[in-house]
């Protein structure tokens, strides 16, 4: 794994064999390519908060929940991972297309005149992309969340705390390391993703499908190289910032 990312961001750094940042310079210089990065980055904090506002309290309902009724909640909410990513992404495209089930209830309702462009948009990308990643954010957190003992919460509330007080000062704190994982794994997961931001996407470049095109379509290897390189220092930014949060929510964790 590693001799494989030494040699493609090693190899960004020379053209014509001489060293160069003219690639890097080129990428950040064009407003195409600048576009297509805040593009998907906007899709992936996009979908990685989508996911933790569904995420958290969906799996602390289940965490609450007896051990059998906890499995059948679970095996509900991974489903999603069992099926293809295409079949997802042909499944939305059904939903979300202009003659679509949703344009068709809005036109129906009378709350649009017309069927609106839903498909082949950012919007699009975020709503299949958390389809396949929140049961990555459940399972992190449900995996923490019910560790965490009933008591403590019992505890505060003696004390005189509300619950959402004691939630807030007992369980969000205790939670964080699942939460900072969870995130973790929908941000790059969301980040590199190919599928179905091809699919649902459209013309709508991300970077993933952008550095597949450059590497197969337009055989610029040295572009695409750059291009991964740059999603490389990204996650590792990203998980960085990620654990300086955690340890600021959470300085015993």
């Amino acid at each position: 794994m590693i001799i494989p990312i030494v040699l493609t961001i090693g190899s960004t750094f020379f053209q014509e064999n001489s060293f160069t940042f003219e690639g890097y310079m080129h990428f950040f210089r064009d407003p195409y390519f600048l576009k297509i990065l805040l593009t998907t980055l906007q899709v992936s904090v996009v979908t990685t908060i989508v996911c933790v506002v569904l995420g958290f309290p969906t799996a602390y309902y289940i965490s609450r929940k007896a051990p059998r009724r906890k499995g059948i909640l679970l095996a509900l909410a991974i489903f999603p991972l069992l099926t293809s990513p295409v079949v997802r992404s042909f499944s939305w495209m059904i939903i979300l297309g202009r003659k679509g089930l949703i344009n068709n209830a809005l036109v129906g309702l009378g709350i649009v005149d017309k069927p609106l462009d839903i498909l082949y948009t950012p919007a699009a990308m975020m709503i299949g992309l958390t389809h396949l990643f929140l049961p990555l954010m459940i399972i992190s957190l449900v995996g923490v969340l019910e560790n965490i003992d009933g008591d403590l919460l019992k505890a505060a509330q003696s004390l005189g705390a509300s619950r959402f007080t004691a939630f807030r000062r007992v369980v969000f704190p205790l939670a964080v390391p699942g939460l900072v994982i969870g995130a973790v794994l929908v941000f790059v997961g969301s980040l590199t993703a190919y599928t179905t931001p091809a699919l649902l996407g459209g013309k709508q470049r991300v970077i993933a499908t952008f550095l597949y095109q450059n590497a197969m379509t337009l055989n610029d290897w040295y572009l695409a190289s750059v291009v991964a390189a740059i999603m490389i220092v990204i996650t590792f930014v990203v998980v960085g910032v990620m654990n300086k949060m955690a340890k600021t929510l959470n300085p015993k964790g």
